[in-house]
């Protein structure tokens, strides 16, 4: 008898399975006969009306389903397919995008994925969450703040215009691809992506302390001892500004190495001396830095990342006070740059370079004209020769020459705002850290140079003879046989080439106003 135990066990064990088995099949089967047969369009209408907070996103979820000719979108055989459960993950993971939105009907979506096994039948609410919630996340992450609230921000650069329906029929097929940086997002924002979890895990370990320093202290050097020296280098430390902390209260070429870092990717000038201001900016605190990284991610959504794909490039940052010029998608020249004062706000904006205008006169503004030369005419009748200007009919322009605002050099890009790049006689602006000084136009430091790189495959041009058409004396206007997209910007963190992040002052004080239209506290 015993012998027979064992084989019986093994056909009641097998008829078990064999019924578990042909019961998965009908499920499979009974799932496959509900995703094949298309449900009623009038559904999506009534999802909305349920769901108010979603209907923006009426008008695309049903574009997604006139596609797919109201079949089901995010069911597979098994039930929820493997995208649907990526998009969950995402959705519950914005925290990492810098967006601390509250996501609407969360809590209704996560009834469905904490219940898989009794959602893995086609339900039609389901479904048209699931793409009511992709659509959010899509504008979310990858478009930030409509169009309008970016212009209320002064934010006149090109928006991006993407349509998200078709990308989804591509992560359906493959979900890694949300992972692979798509969508023609600014690559600049994975970067801050990647800093904004570095600086969260510092929070987490409690930031930085705040550096109290002597009344008495104007500055330190090389060679000073003090206790604010190590908390300096401890500060220093944490931010991966020096690689190990010495603890020591002297301060030595190794913390001197770690300030000169510091301040570069601050915008302060080059220098190893510790200063009042230095210690002010050392004292920002951690969550003030989370949230311009934040902040600067938005802007990144608000640029697609082909405007580096193109041959030539021309982009200002104006809290860094930096002019880039890139080709083929590489810098090939950097320039600090004087941009306009806080009355004066250089616009954020784009527009294509025509002209270079060698030995420019200067035509004096209507508000400059009126505020300072007619004035001063009035008070020395020999102020208009001291200048080196004259009257152009009923409008007074400077000569070209040394002595010219504009210099020897401008770089003219048409646009309404009247905003152009120009050298300057007045160069001891650039040895400034703080170079808002302009009526809002730009001023490089390096205008030969720049002019060099956008002529350097013109045959006509060599640099002997752009230096003699800017010394000549007499206007000359070059029309450049390719247009060079000039795109002034305004980020107040950005992680260079090596991976170092930069933090900028921000001049215009447009960080808090940004931070509050993203709840960002």
């Amino acid at each position: 008898m015993r012998k027979l135990i064992v084989p019986t066990a093994m056909l009641v064990s097998l008829f078990f399975l064999t019924l578990i088995s042909c019961k998965k099949n009908e499920i499979s089967a009974s799932i496959q006969a509900d995703i094949n047969t298309p449900f009623d369009s009038a559904l999506v209408k009534t999802f909305f009306t349920e769901h108010p907070l979603l209907k923006k996103y009426q008008g695309d979820v049903e574009k997604l389903y006139q596609k797919h000719q109201y079949h089901y979108v995010w069911y597979d055989k098994n039930g929820i397919n493997e995208f649907g459960n990526v998009l969950y993950d995402k959705i519950n993971s914005l925290k990492e995008e810098g967006i601390q939105n509250t996501v609407p009907y969360l809590d209704e979506l996560d009834l469905v994925y904490d219940n898989m096994d009794d959602n893995r039948k086609p339900n039609v609410d389901n479904d048209l969450l699931n793409s009511a919630l992709y659509f959010y996340y899509t504008e979310t992450v990858y478009d930030g703040l409509d169009v309008s609230k970016s212009k209320e921000m002064e934010w006149y650069l090109p928006r991006k215009k993407e349509s998200y329906v078709n990308y989804l029929d591509a992560l359906l097929k493959d979900a890694s691809l949300i992972n692979k940086e798509e969508k023609g997002v600014l690559s600049q924002y994975f970067l801050l992506k990647e800093v904004l979890s570095q600086y969260r895990q510092m929070e987490k370990k409690g930031g930085w302390k705040t550096i109290v320093s002597d009344p008495k202290f104007k500055s330190y050097k090389i060679g000073d001892s003090s206790k604010t020296i190590a908390q300096i280098r401890q500060r220093l430390f944490i931010s991966d500004d020096i690689a190990s902390d010495s603890k020591s209260a002297i301060y030595d070429k190794t913390l001197a190495a770690g300030v000169l870092k510091y301040n570069k990717r601050s915008g302060n000038a080059s220098s190893t001396v510790i200063s009042k201001e230095l210690i002010k900016d050392l004292n920002v605190p951690v969550a003030q830095r989370i949230k311009t990284l934040m902040v600067n991610m938005e802007r990144c959504r608000w640029i697609s990342n082909d405007v580096t794909k193109t041959k030539e490039l021309i982009a200002i940052n104006i809290p860094a006070y930096e002019l880039t010029y890139f080709r083929n998608g590489k810098p090939e020249l950097h320039s600090d740059v004087v941009v306009g004062k806080t009355m004066n706000k250089t616009v954020i904006f784009s527009a294509a370079m025509k002209y270079i205008v060698f030995a420019p006169y200067w035509n004096i503004p209507k508000s400059i004209l009126e505020k300072e030369v007619l004035p001063g005419i009035e008070k020395n009748p020999n102020y208009l020769e001291e200048h080196d200007m004259e009257w152009n009919k009923e409008n007074v322009r400077q000569r070209p020459g040394p002595k010219n605002s504009l210099g020897l050099i401008k770089f003219l890009f048409p646009n309404s705002n009247a905003i152009y790049l120009h050298d300057t006689p007045a160069k001891s602006l650039f040895n400034k850290e703080d170079r808002a000084f302009s009526h809002g136009c730009i001023r490089v430091a390096k205008p030969t140079e720049l002019a060099m790189h956008i002529l350097q495959n013109d045959k006509e041009w060599d640099k002997e003879k752009i230096e003699a058409a800017m010394n000549r004396g007499e206007e000359t206007w070059y029309t450049l046989k390719n247009k060079i997209p000039v795109y002034i910007g305004y980020f107040t963190a950005w992680v260079d080439t090596e991976g170092i992040v930069h933090f900028y002052e921000d001049v215009y004080d447009r960080d808090e106003e940004l931070a509050d239209l993203l709840y960002i506290k």
